[in-house]
Formats: C-alpha cells, structure tokens, sequence
C-alpha cells in the first residue's frame, strides 16, 4: 500500500469518527485521567502501590474523572480539531487540566483521606503531557501522511518571504494533500534569517541567490508571500525568477485579503496591479453604510468598469436596489448574471437607454426613484473623441445635463460624477468635455441636492486603458506599441478607484471636486515591461517595444488640478477638493444653448472656439486645428461656388 492510500484510508476512518468526535474525546480523556492517577500513585510509591493505598486511588479516580470532563465541557476542551493543534490549544488544555487538577484537589483534601500531596501534582504532570502528546501525536501523524503524497506530482517550490505570511503559507500547503507544491525552503532578503530552520524548512538565502539556489535545488516555482511589497519590489522579484528560470505565483495583498479563507486558496499568477504597488484604502463603512444601505441607487455607464465594479461595491452595503443604466446591451445582460450570481438578495434592475435620450431617463426616475445617482457614462477614448467632436460633446456634457436634471426633478438626494485628470488644462475634446461636465455640474447646485464631482486618473485594466492592448499585442508576439518613452500617466485599479468614489459621495455640502490621490506617475514603457515579463518572456529579445509619437490631443504628464484651482485636505488620506472658478447657473445655461445649436448645425470651427470660451486653458490639439483650418476653407470654398476646389 503506497503512502496516499494509506492517508486516504486514514483519513475515511477519521471522518467516520469525527460523527462521535465529543464521545470519542471523552473517552480518550476518561483513559488518561484513570492512567495518569495510577502511575502518579505507583511514582509516589516507588512503583509498588501498598494495599491500604488501593482505596484512596479509586476514591480519587470517582472524583477526577467527573471533575474532569466537567471542566472539559465548560471550557469546550472537546471541541477542538487535533489534527490542526495548536500553541493556542496547548495553552487552553494546560488551563483545562489546572483547573481541573485544583478543583479535584480541593474535594479530596475536604474529604481528608490522606492521599499524599505529590500525587495531586504528580496527576496533573502526567494528564497534561499525555493529553498533549496525543495530540501531537495525531498532527505529525496527519502531516507526515501529507508530506509523502504524490512527490513526483508536485512541482519543487520556494517561498519567497520567510515572514508570517510566508510561514502560515508553509504550514497550509504541509497540511493539505491535494496541493501540488513540495516546498523545499524558504527564500528572505533579511540576511539574518539565511540559515534560519522554519518548521524543518531552511530559509536558503536572499533573492540575489535565488538563480543558484534554483539550480541547486532543482526549483521550479516561487510562491510570493510578502503582502506589504511594494510595486518596486515585487517588479525586482519578478526579475529574479526570470533570471532564475522558475515560474512564479503570488499571495494578496492587504487590501485584497479574504478573512475567512486561507492563503492557500488565494495563490494566483502575479498581476500588473501587484507590480503598480498601491497600498490599500481605508473606507469609512459606516459613513458610506448611511448613504446607500436600504436605498434605491442608480449607475449610469453600469456596464463599463467602473460603473460595473460600483455596482459590485455598492452591493456589499445592502442596498434597497440597484438600477443599472446602460446602452450596451450585452455588456448589461452579462453584469446581470455576474449580479444575480454574486448578490442574490439585492434587487438589480437593468435598465437599456442612452443618456442622451431625457424621455427615456424620465421614465427611468419616475419608475424607481432612486435616492443616489453615479454617472459613470461618458466617451473616453482621446483619440476617438478628437475624431468626433460634435459626438463627444453630445454625450459628455449634455448626457450629463440630461441625467444631473432628472436627478434633480426625482427624488435623488446626491449626484456624483465621474470625471477625469484629463480635464485639467485639457489638450483634447475628451478633457475638454468633461471640464464642460464639471463646471455644468457645479453650476447646478442649489442646496436641496449635492452635485460633486470626483476626478482621478487612468483605471487599470479598464476598456480601452493600455493594459488590455498590450496584453493583446503580447499575445500576436508584439511588438507593444508606446507613444514616447517619456510619457507618463497616472493609475489606479478599478476597486480601489470605485471604493474611494463610494467615499467622496459621502463627503462635501455639492459643488465640490474631489480630486482622489493618484501617488506617483507611471511611465508607460516600465508598464510594458512589467507586462512582457508577467507573460513569461523577456523585454526586447522576446517582445520588441516600438515608440510611435505622440497622437493628436495626447501630452506627455497628466496634471491633477489646475493653477486657478486651491488644494484643500479633507479628513481621509487619500481625498482632496480642489475649489477653483464657477459659473452662474444662468450663464452656463447661455453656453449650453450656443453649443447645443452649434452642434445642431455642425459648426465645428465655433464649437472649437466656444469649448475655448467656455475652458480658457483648453489648448486644442494641432490635429483638430488643421482640421478646422481645412473644415473653414472648405466652407469658404462652397460659399464662393468654386466646385473645382470641392471636387
């Protein structure tokens, strides 16, 4: 019989007996006492028990023994699982059996039938090393079982990280069976700790070592078990296991622990957002529980990343319902499955339209009357939006006007944006329309409902965002293309983005912008490294990079706030307001009328110019003023009569 039959007849045999676990418990534990109060007699009496003696021992087993299993069952010493001992239940058996040993004591003494007074410490000695010994007994027998099953299956594995989570991490894959990992040590950049002995594993050196140490040890694959890495470390550890030649997977961080399950069902491949090294944010559950728990919310763009991940957080608060606006069609039919799936008890209501169909959000208010609005609808694609002036502006700021009106005619109590750091001194129409959509928003407060505004920079991993593309080009075998080498941007992840939008909607009197901290820029060409080396395959030899310029309407940084524009703090870390220049309700209402009727016409040269009017920093790109320049002789051209030029 090989070793994992033998482990799995053991382990049919065991879930047999775990039915009685209490009863079986009791027993062993009746066993012990009766065999730890006759050797503590015979070791009193130098192993020969005097006849007169006999007496006292079984009055003191009548006593023991119920005394004991009383105090088992009130401490709830019978529950615990012994295969998965620990120094927690070693400290609560030696409790148990004190107390029960004192208690004992105090009987047989009161009852003064002379039973010398070594016995009683000399029992209580004997009770807690058998009881522990057993135990012990039955975790090495589980782990030894363990250990040996399959070993020409399992893949010949470091731990990188020799801290807590590195040594909890060991200790669940020793446990379970079925897991295809044969840690052979543990890897740590602390120097003190090479050499180390982790229970019977060697923390064999530093990452600088880990090629040696790989063929050394015939490696194969690095479990990542440092949490708190920064995105700088984990992108050096991933190019020390490129070097090494081993695979690599990671544990989470922080913000992406899961309280109830254990490392083991966590390991996954390293993503990009591990490498970008975000630390995780500190929500107000509380404050943001008031705000959405038992009301009706309604997300516009609900189908987009964003709009879909506010859902997902949204539901954790145990909302009345959650209303999903959105023109996709299939993109709404497959969130509302993930929904379904995901919150069965929170009612989801699609809805299909478009944003810049006011009868259609009308109906939309009047049939669910939601209490807080997130629009996360908008065109944000640069390139594509300088291609489509009239169409960004439609939709970015009119399809804003349309859905912040219904909310203000409902009974919605909070608006809440999404806008973006591309409407900071703008260089394309996508900026320059939602800068539009920031100023419409704040000129709408009036007290009864809180129009803000949230602003923050690219969303890894969104649609359309770089990292879907290079990841693309990747799999075609490349080469990734990048605009410039130094061009720079900032990122987020999507939850992290979504969770601190959910926080600003909690903050503010209206009419604020909150500008959500971005940390440090990113250059594009190190987040198409990092990718090339997350798929395996080497920067330049495997994968080329080409650098194609600029586009029309890009820059090379991103600004977070404008230079008109006060940065003041708000009491969370990571959510500040930048308070600049308003306009009046009654003139943004003249402005929305020009651009309305410019848009009816397709004027584009006077569009141009009343965005410019409208944002003085807008700097149009030089792509959408030769255009201009061609669409006004065009139009001169017609109105001369000269066909040839047409033609």
């Amino acid at each position: 019989m090989s070793p994992y039959d033998l482990f799995l007849d053991t382990h049919r045999i065991a879930k047999r007996l775990l039915r009685f676990h209490s009863l079986v418990v009791f027993t062993i534990e009746i066993a012990t006492t009766v065999i730890a109060g006759v050797f503590a007699f015979l070791l009193r009496f130098d192993l020969y028990l005097p006849p007169d003696c006999r007496p006292l021992l079984l009055t003191a087993l009548l006593v023991w023994i119920p005394v004991k299993l009383a105090c088992f069952g009130v401490l709830d010493l019978h529950r615990g699982s012994w295969r998965y001992a620990s120094v927690d239940d070693f400290v609560k058996l030696i409790a148990g059996n004190l107390v029960a040993s004192s208690i004992s004591a105090v009987i047989l003494i009161a009852l003064a039938n002379g039973i010398p007074r070594a016995v009683y410490f000399i029992q209580f000695l004997l009770c807690v090393l058998l009881a522990a010994g057993i135990r012990i007994s039955i975790r090495l027998i589980t782990e030894l079982n363990t250990s040996h099953c399959l070993p020409d299956a399992k893949k010949r594995t470091v731990i990188y990280g020799a801290g807590d989570a590195g040594v909890a991490l060991f200790r669940e894959i020793r446990r379970n069976p079925a897991l295809l990992y044969q840690v052979c040590g543990f890897i740590d950049d602390q120097r003190q700790k090479t050499g180390l002995t982790i229970h019977g594993l060697r923390v064999l050196g530093s990452g600088k070592a880990l090629a040696a140490i790989a063929q050394t040890h015939k490696i194969e694959l690095a479990l990542i078990a440092i949490p708190s890495a920064t995105g700088a470390q984990m992108t050096c550890i991933l190019k020390l296991c490129h070097v090494a030649g081993i695979g690599y997977k990671t544990v989470p961080g922080l913000a992406d622990r899961i309280e109830e399950r254990g490392l083991i069902h966590q390991i996954r491949d390293v993503k990009v957002e591990d490498l970008l090294g975000r630390l995780p944010v500190r929500l107000e559950q509380e404050r943001i529980r008031a705000k959405l728990e038992g009301r009706t919310i309604l997300v516009t763009g609900a189908a987009g990343s964003i709009g879909s991940e506010l859902c997902r957080q949204i539901a954790r608060f145990r909302p009345a319902a959650i209303v999903a606006f959105e023109i996709s069609e299939s993109a709404l039919f497959h969130l509302e499955q993930e929904m379904a799936r995901s919150f069965p008890l929170i009612r989801f209501c699609p809805e299909l339209g478009s944003i810049q169909n006011p009868q259609r959000l009308a109906e939309v208010f009047d049939r669910h009357h939601p209490s807080a609005v997130y629009h996360a609808a908008a065109y944000k694609h640069v390139p594509m939006m300088e291609a489509h002036l009239f169409e960004a502006v439609e939709n970015n700021v009119f399809g804003t006007l349309n859905v912040a009106l219904a909310a203000g005619r409902g009974d919605a109590e909070d608006f809440v944006m999404i806008s973006s750091d591309k409407a900071v001194s703008p260089t394309n129409i996508m900026g320059a329309s939602k800068r539009i959509a920031e100023l419409v928003i704040r000129s709408l407060q009036n007290g009864r409902i809180k129009y803000v505004s949230v602003r923050f920079g690219n969303v890894l991993g969104s649609n359309g965002s770089v990292v879907p593309i290079f990841k693309q080009q990747i799999a075609r075998g490349g080469p990734i293309t990048v605009t410039h080498p130094e061009m720079r941007r900032y990122f987020m992840t999507i939850p992290e983005a979504s969770q601190l939008v959910l926080q600003s909607s909690t903050m503010g009197k209206g009419g604020e912008i909150f500008v959500l901290d971005m940390g440090e820029p990113v250059r594009i060409v190190d987040l198409a490294l990092n990718l090339i080396l997350l798929s395996g395959l080497r920067p330049n030899d495997d994968i080329r990079i080409d650098f194609t310029g600029i586009r029309p309407g890009e820059k090379l940084f991103e600004e977070l706030n404008m230079l008109d524009e006060n940065m003041l703090p708000t009491y969370h870390e990571k959510i500040k307001i930048f308070a600049g220049c308003a306009i009046p309700w009654t003139a943004m209402e003249l402005y929305l009328a020009q651009l309305r009727s410019l848009c009816n016409v397709r004027d584009f040269n006077e569009l141009i110019l009343t965005l410019k009017e409208i944002v003085p920093d807008y700097n149009p790109s030089s792509g959408l003023l030769r255009r201009a320049l061609k669409e006004g002789t065009l139009v001169r051209a017609m109105a001369a009569g000269d066909v040839g030029f047409i033609q």
